[in-house]
């Protein structure tokens, strides 16, 4: 069987530069580049993030939820960022040892996750 990665997920946005302000001030993400204002695709470790205007989306596209895994920070620091920067608290899912996984709306009404192990609660 061939290797399979994940090499991008993304939201289609109605204001992609609204997006784009909240998730590097909500999750600290950088710019990886931008296709005019009809891509913002955010560098990340081993995959890509990137919101995508309807024009750039594979046609009819509906629903993701990507889950970004956060290190170096406390659900409660990352929490309090997502909300200041205009998130929207779900829900919260403790999993025990494996960890915690919270979910959140963005602006636009997507929906993502922040996971953290247990040991950076």
């Amino acid at each position: 069987m061939a290797e399979v990665d994940i090499q991008t997920v993304y939201f289609v946005a109605k204001d992609i530069a609204r997006l784009e302000d909240f998730y590097m001030s909500a999750l600290g993400m950088p710019v990886q580049f931008r296709d005019g204002n009809k891509w913002t695709q955010f560098r990340q470790q081993r995959s890509a993030f990137a919101l995508s205007l309807a024009e750039e989306a594979a046609e009819g596209a509906v629903g993701a939820v990507p889950v970004f895994q956060v290190a170096g920070e406390t659900q409660d620091e990352v929490r309090q960022k997502i909300l200041s920067a205009g998130g929207q608290l779900l829900a919260q899912r403790d999993m025990g040892t494996h960890g915690v996984v919270v979910t959140y709306k963005d602006p636009e009404e997507n929906i993502f996750q922040v996971f953290s192990k247990s040991s950076a609660r």
